[in-house]
């Protein structure tokens, strides 16, 4: 971003700034100076007027003038072409040295005395404004004969150019640098108001009209003119090359100039690319995707808001009748959707997805107080506009937390003070919190160290006083770190009980999925770019990539297979969960002496015990789910605190046949069951308990969870526990069976008495009587 002193001035009052502290102030704020070229004018270069001009008698292609250069009058011969256009040069008198050490000195040229040189803007070490000489008017200060050119500012200027970060699209503006040196300078910003005046009293809704079609993402505002005749002052020019800004003809020079000044995105149409069969101007606003508008003119896309505009609807010097217009749209939005497009952007491109000015009416304002005074132009009452409901980001700002990331204390005031000059809105909550709202223009400042790298930007880096660094951790103690804190728990505990972790890819086989009953995504969920054909979907469960790692560890001819993994599955709407999921397959421990190398197969006891010690205690139930993996006698669901959290599970043979595997048992639970919960301590009874064991005769079909049912309903203080400890069957017993239960009684009041154990036993005898049909063996 290029950027002039006297440019800058018309924001902000620098006349009490050296270049030496601007340099020093836009290096402190982030806006690094990549160079600073103070232009100076060679002396005894001066304002002429030229008095005559009429062709040289032995050259056609030179002119003789007569011009007064204050101290009097010279003849100097010139070579350039708009010298007969000229009133008011730049001379280079008699003992001048320009640049490249190039005196002026009296000469004869064809036999025609010269007195000094008409000069053009490159032989005085400025930027090339054209072909030709300088033809100076007012646009640089009062025009007085015989003034050296080198004490008007705005020639001899301060040109600064600025490397910008990334995000610093507001300052592609000289507007924009003026508002940030205005919060470092401690300067008020310059108002700019200008009102234009009134030619013509036609509202621009007889002649104009403008139609939406989708949701738009950009804020578009229109004006219509009538043009007749269009210049360009001498300052504009020269300031457009000083800063690089490349325009051909009058109008795309006035709207560049317009456009670097305000940061606002500016365009100008030819009319006729809106006009309809009734003459009347129809602009149609379609959206294409989000992010990209199509500006439409009788049925053509003339533009891409933000993007491009079409050569051929660009309007020029001789256009008669024109549309201008204003944009803006968020610069993320705009990009993402151009990435994704071959669109073929303009010079503006740069700017809007940087972040322009969204600021509209301004940057109207200032292209009208620039059109009244190059031009004849009238433009109709009203304009067509497109306002998007945008809602600015907030920030709670906690001046404490400020000053504690900055590393030194600023008042709430000082940093009020500052981000209102950066134009941020601020409620005041508290005494030391605040309610910032951001400028649009802002669309990086998003968290509290957005708006501290502000505040340290303004106040300047070399202000902040060295301090050692001091590392205080926050108490971070929540919900996050309480998961992980126990998913690091169930891991331990399931190496220390002898699984290896698995890790896999949170993808699975569709079809594998689908073969063994498992949901899959919706169709219109499914992955866009699956990084293989085997991990073509989200998994619902990790049991089939558990069972593949078990396949590749039995072709690695491992005997004990015991793996275990913590992550999350997917549901048919990408629900998101998280389980803990085990596998067991082959031996149950290594081959050893103790065992004469001849280890027995993971039973169903065994497993369930591998599990319990690694999750905690849980109940076994008859099992409900239903997938291809579950074995259809040996399966249970698991409950942890009265609720079925997952499943327990020899391998179905036909799977463990398909996957070539040994005796194999599975279990899946879900995690968040399984989080510690806080539980309040209970009281325990200082007096002895017994355990007493009661055998009876129960019928083949009924299982031992049908009795436990029935006993934990019983209403009896004293029995503490009760688990079966044997299960009998014999051709004796016939279609019955012998279960025995152990019970554990305690009294919280006494030590037991033998009528104490009787009653509790009769009452158990009794329920068991009831509800199961019971026999005392």
């Amino acid at each position: 971003m290029i950027v002039t002193r006297s440019w800058l001035n018309e924001f902000i009052d620098l006349s009490n700034v050296s270049n030496e502290k601007l340099y020093e102030t836009f290096n402190s704020i982030g806006l690094e100076v990549d160079s600073i070229k103070q232009i100076e004018i060679p002396e005894k270069v001066v304002v002429g007027k030229i008095l005559s001009c009429e062709k040289h008698p032995d050259a056609d292609k030179l002119n003789v003038c007569q011009i007064d250069v204050g101290s009097g009058t010279r003849q100097i011969v010139c070579g350039a072409a708009n010298v007969v256009d000229a009133e008011y040069v730049a001379v280079a008198t008699i003992g001048a040295v320009l640049p490249g050490d190039f005196e002026i000195k009296h000469a004869k040229l064809r036999g025609v005395e010269s007195e000094g040189m008409v000069c053009a803007s490159s032989e005085l070490g400025l930027p090339d404004t054209g072909k030709g000489i300088m033809i100076l008017d007012e646009s640089i200060g009062e025009l007085e004969i015989g003034r050296e050119l080198g004490s008007y500012k705005r020639v001899a200027d301060t040109i600064i150019e600025l490397e910008l970060t990334a995000n610093r699209g507001d300052c592609l503006s000289v507007y924009g640098v003026a508002r940030d040196l205005s919060a470092a300078l401690e300067l008020d910003l310059k108002p700019f108001e200008y009102k234009q005046a009134e030619k013509m009293k036609l509202g621009i809704a007889r002649e104009a009209e403008i139609h939406t079609e989708g949701e738009m993402d950009a804020d578009l505002l229109y004006k219509l003119a009538t043009l007749e005749n269009i210049d360009n002052n001498f300052l504009l020019q020269l300031r457009l090359a000083m800063v690089a800004v490349e325009a051909e003809g009058k109008l795309a020079k006035i709207l560049a100039y317009a456009t670097h000044t305000t940061g606002v995105i500016l365009r100008a149409y030819e009319s006729s690319a809106f006009t309809n069969g009734d003459n009347k101007v129809v602009v149609r606003l379609r959206v294409k995707e989000k992010g990209l508008m199509e500006v439409q003119g009788n049925d053509n896309v003339v533009s891409v808001a933000g993007v491009y505009q079409s050569e051929d609807t660009l309007a020029n010097d001789d256009t008669k009748k024109l549309l201008f217009e204003a944009s803006y749209i968020n610069p993320d939005t705009l990009v993402e959707a151009v990435a994704e497009t071959s669109f073929k952007t303009d010079d503006l491109y740069y700017k809007t997805s940087r972040g322009s000015n969204p600021d509209l009416e301004f940057g109207l304002r200032f292209l009208a107080y620039l059109m009244d005074s190059y031009s004849d132009i009238n433009c109709y009452e009203g304009a067509l506009n497109v306002n998007v409901d945008r809602e600015n980001e907030k920030v709670m700002v906690d001046s404490d937390e400020i000053s504690s990331i900055i590393g030194m204390d600023v008042e709430t005031a000082k940093i009020v003070t500052i981000l209102k000059k950066l134009d941020f809105d601020i409620n005041i909550v508290s005494d030391h919190v605040l309610s910032v709202t951001v400028p649009l223009f802002r669309h990086d400042i998003k968290h509290i160290q957005d708006v501290s790298e502000e505040i340290v930007r303004i106040i300047g880096i070399n202000n902040i006083e060295a301090k050692p660094f001091v590392f205080a951790e926050k108490l971070r103690l929540n919900d996050t770190i309480d998961r992980y804190k126990a998913k690091k728990s169930f891991k331990n505990r399931a190496v220390g009980t002898g699984f290896y972790e698995n890790v896999s890819y949170v993808f699975s086989e569709r079809a594998l999925l689908d073969k063994y009953g498992f949901s899959t995504l919706e169709e219109e969920l499914e992955l866009a770019n699956p990084i293989a054909e085997e991990l073509n979907t989200l998994r619902s469960t990790i049991l089939v990539n558990l069972l593949i790692a078990a396949k590749r560890n039995v072709s690695y001819s491992r005997k004990s297979i015991p793996l275990f993994e913590i992550g999350a599955i997917f549901g048919t709407k990408r629900e998101q969960s998280e389980v803990i999921s085990f596998i067991f397959s082959g031996q149950i421990e290594g081959e050893n002496v103790r065992n004469a190398g001849k280890p027995a197969l993971i039973d169903f006891a065994s497993f369930t015990q591998k599990v319990g010690a690694v999750v905690g205690a849980f109940e076994l139930v008859p099992c409900t789910y239903d997938n291809g993996l579950i074995h259809p006698y040996q399966s249970a669901n698991i409950i942890v605190g009265g609720k079925v959290c997952g499943f327990l599970s020899k391998l179905h043979p036909t799977v463990q046949e398909a996957f070539d595997l040994p005796d194999t048992f599975i279990a899946e639970l879900d995690f968040d069951a399984l989080l510690p919960k806080h539980i309040n301590a209970t009281p325990i009874s200082k007096f002895q308990g017994v355990y007493k064991d009661l055998s009876v005769v129960i019928d083949k079909s009924m299982n031992y969870y049908e009795a436990a049912k029935v006993l934990h309903a019983l209403d009896l203080p004293m029995l503490k526990d009760i688990y079966p400890v044997d299960i009998y069957e014999d051709e004796k017993l016939g279609d019955k069976k012998s279960l025995t239960i152990r019970f554990f009684i305690q009294s919280m009041e006494k030590t037991l008495e033998d009528s104490d154990i009787e009653t509790v036993m009769s009452d158990i005898m009794t329920a068991l009587q009831n509800e199961c049909s019971a026999e005392l063996r």
